[in-house]
């Protein structure tokens, strides 16, 4: 198995291994690079360099940064940041610290709906990590009320969803610049899983549009929750709109069916992505 995983999570947001197992994995598979891409954090950067050192794997490191348009989640992934620059690191801190907040509201929720999630095990179940509606969902698992984190999703915490708590969260456009400003390259993650407005799931084009004007180098077309009608899509976005095309298997250890190294980038688009960052 060859090209870049560029979409990998960890047990610093909402996945369930850490940095080092996700290494290993990579290397076990052969894989040319992985992309850590944390939610809002970069936090696994160190471990992962550590643990992919003396090997041969290529890191590209980043975070996927949690945005928000009228209403609609929007992630958006920004690789090769500097974790230090301080208008990027601001902002993601805050949303970090506003992720217990939602979380405690969330459950309050659950609570209203005679769900009985006790936002304590919510906490143990995050061990540490920023506290995500993953830790919620499994926790209302534990409770009996569905059978499945998928379901509770389906179910409560979808957009809209009797449960879900919108967030802070800055518009798709402007997390782009932040990514950008910070040295990275910003690449819209999964588009065809947001809800849509009209009768097609999906973000909107006039809004990639948008983000293309402030920065944007890429598309995730290539992901494993996309439908074939989607990847051809947003392929077809991409090509219109002059942006890269990328894939990423969007891993997260047990928390997600989504296998490591399942969607993978090409090289020498790694290499074309690698020179939209600023000198």
């Amino acid at each position: 198995m060859t090209g870049f995983d560029l979409h990998t999570h960890s047990v610093f947001s909402d996945g369930t291994t850490t940095p080092q197992d996700n290494v290993r994995q990579a290397v076990e598979l052969g894989l040319d690079g992985l992309g850590i891409t944390d939610h809002d954090t970069a936090d696994g950067f160190n471990d992962a360099r550590s643990a992919a050192d003396g090997t041969d794997l290529e890191l590209v490191l980043g975070t996927e940064f949690s945005a928000e348009h009228h209403g609609l989640s929007v992630h958006v992934l920004g690789f090769w940041i500097d974790p230090g620059y301080a208008a990027l690191s601001d902002e993601l801190a805050r949303l970090r610290d506003e992720r217990t907040d939602r979380a405690r509201r969330i459950v309050e929720r659950f609570n209203a709906l005679e769900i009985d999630v006790r936002f304590d095990r919510v906490v143990e179940l995050a061990d540490g990590a920023p506290i995500g509606r993953p830790h919620i969902a499994q926790a209302v698992v534990e409770t009996g009320a569905a059978a499945t984190t998928r379901e509770v999703f389906d179910r409560y915490l979808a957009d809209g969803g009797p449960a879900n708590v919108q967030k802070h969260a800055v518009g798709p456009d402007r997390a782009v610049e932040l990514l950008v400003a910070a040295g990275g390259v910003a690449v819209l993650a999964h588009p065809g899983l947001y809800g849509g407005r009209d009768d097609t799931d999906g973000i909107e084009v006039a809004v990639i549009e948008q983000m293309v004007e402030a920065g944007l180098a890429g598309i995730e077309a290539d992901h494993p929750n996309h439908s074939a009608e989607h990847v051809s899509h947003y392929r077809d976005v991409a090509r219109a709109l002059r942006l890269e095309v990328t894939a990423g298997s969007d891993y997260h250890g047990e928390a997600k069916a989504n296998r490591l190294g399942s969607a993978t980038t090409p090289r020498e688009v790694v290499e074309r992505l690698r020179g939209w960052r600023r000198a």
